[in-house]
């Protein structure tokens, strides 16, 4: 995976609010045109060196499922809690009220 990619994956993550939520492929759609590239987004996202500066927490699979976090999935789900986001077991409640479009 090219430097540029992380880099501009994770600028993009910083860019994700409080209290809202991306996925995978909505960031791999601003980068490259294409969802196709959701598991490449998934890698850089799995390579953030900086997990709550740089919130990776807030980008979540396109079926809700939060996926998975460097720091565990439990402190994930407990850090979308705090910010307000509805968990239902490992999935994102309402995906479509707490997700936003990256622009």
């Amino acid at each position: 995976m090219d430097g540029n990619f992380q880099e501009t994956v994770l600028n993009l993550v910083k860019q994700i609010p409080a209290g809202k939520v991306t996925t995978y492929g909505e960031i791999a759609r601003r980068i490259t045109g294409s969802v196709r590239a959701a598991r490449a987004v998934a890698q850089a996202v799995a390579r953030n060196p900086y997990p709550i500066a740089i919130p990776c927490h807030r980008v979540v699979r396109s079926d809700g499922d939060v996926g998975g976090y460097s720091l565990g999935v439990e402190k994930k789900i407990k850090l979308l809690r705090a910010e307000g986001i509805e968990i239902g077991g490992r999935k994102v409640l309402n995906l479509k009220h707490f997700k936003i479009k990256i622009n």
